[in-house]
């Protein structure tokens, strides 16, 4: 879709400005009679899409593109306000299905992550619910079984189910790295070339560097006997959106997606690097996307010496509809002189992998026996590997 921004008008600013109204972003007022309301996309009005996008863990530049738009036909629903049910092959997606899955995840139903996508995982936790609670278990989630799910305590709060269901199977599968599938997510790619700063004769793009990385990566986690995908080529034709990147994943049944990028700023000073993870304004988070966030942050701060921006949580579509724990890392600005003189230099692009790598080893150790961060001797992890692959 074209994206809109301030100075824009027409029947799509008016919609915008209606949700806003609707969620007490705009104040609320009767238009003039035969008037358009909110025809225009003003100061006020890109001050309320900034507000908007922070609380969704969105980029926050005021303007509607594709995936604000997406989030704010979401927040369009209240839970309640409309039946819920397994529609194909077109789910229902809004916030009142997201309530709904954090209602369930607080009473220890397994809907997997709340993606606010009404899919089969969701409506067979609502059947079970509603078996329990002696509802014709159909899997919708109706007048009565809103009832039901307002008249019913909690049973856990925190959403703790869903945090155990993921460390059970994280250390579940061993401490090795061994077969263990990863997904490695160079950001941008085809046409999109990311954050972009001529040098000289040169010209540094984001998607260029992000790719060497996860080349780098990608050799270094298959030594140590991962199965290693990359979600894209050196040149596609094409640069895959989010929800496509997230499609394979789940697909392939990773068991850990990274999507490496490097950030811009328009002011040269912003410099650091930052990770992100799935999580809400409501608190529901994936507890072990998080774990995997500190991990790589921490790593590459300590190895790398780039500034530390922390880590936060966002419900960017690449986190929140992949299935296995996710991450995103900013590996600095290009637009910082300091950092883009380190992101050009190939010895540093492998302290940075060298920093991922510790952080994927580190993920599976059980948190009792974790080493220090920067203690880990990546070479030694490929050594062992090899050795066991040769008896």
């Amino acid at each position: 879709m074209r994206t809109i921004r301030r100075g824009d008008r027409g029947a799509a600013v008016a919609e915008i400005r209606a949700v806003l109204r609707t969620l007490e972003l705009l104040p609320a007022f009767p238009p003039a009679a035969g008037a358009l309301d909110g025809a225009e996309f003003d100061q006020q009005t890109e001050l309320a899409i900034r507000t908007f996008q922070q609380s969704r863990g969105l980029s926050a530049d005021g303007r509607v593109g594709e995936e604000t738009w997406q989030a704010l036909e979401a927040a369009r629903w209240r839970l309640g306000s409309r039946t819920l049910y397994h529609a194909l092959p077109d789910p229902l997606v809004g916030d009142d299905v997201r309530q709904l899955q954090e209602r369930l995840l607080e009473m220890g139903y397994d809907v997997g992550r709340a993606d606010a996508i009404y899919g089969t995982r969701t409506a067979r936790a609502v059947a079970t619910f509603q078996r329990e609670v002696g509802l014709s278990p159909d899997g919708a989630c109706g007048p009565q079984t809103m009832h039901a799910l307002r008249r019913l305590g909690r049973k856990v709060t925190g959403g703790a189910p869903l945090a155990l269901r993921e460390i059970a199977k994280l250390y579940g599968s061993g401490r090795a790295l061994v077969g263990k599938t990863i997904v490695i997510d160079p950001g941008h790619g085809g046409p999109d070339l990311g954050a972009t700063v001529p040098e000289g004769l040169l010209r540094w793009t984001e998607a260029d560097l992000a790719f060497d990385l996860a080349l780098r990566l990608e050799g270094r986690l298959a030594a140590a006997g991962m199965r290693v995908y990359l979600t894209r080529g050196p040149s596609p034709e094409h640069e895959l959106t989010d929800r496509e990147r997230a499609q394979l994943a789940n697909d392939l049944g990773a068991d850990l997606f990274i999507s490496l990028h490097i950030d811009r700023h328009r002011n040269p000073q912003a410099h650091g690097v930052a990770t992100y993870h799935y999580g809400t304004d409501s608190g529901v988070t994936s507890t072990v996307g998080e774990r995997l966030a500190g991990l790589v942050q921490r790593e590459i701060v300590v190895r790398t010496g780039l500034g530390n921006c922390q880590t936060h949580a966002k419900t960017w579509e690449l986190l929140r509809l992949t299935r296995m724990p996710a991450v995103r890392v900013e590996v600095g600005y290009l637009t910082s002189p300091e950092d883009r003189a380190r992101l050009v230099d190939p010895h540093f692009r492998d302290r940075v992998v060298e920093a991922v790598m510790a952080a994927v080893q580190r993920m599976y150790y059980p948190v009792e026996d974790d080493v220090p961060t920067g203690s880990i001797d990546v070479s030694s992890i490929r050594a062992a590997v090899a050795a066991t692959t040769t008896v």
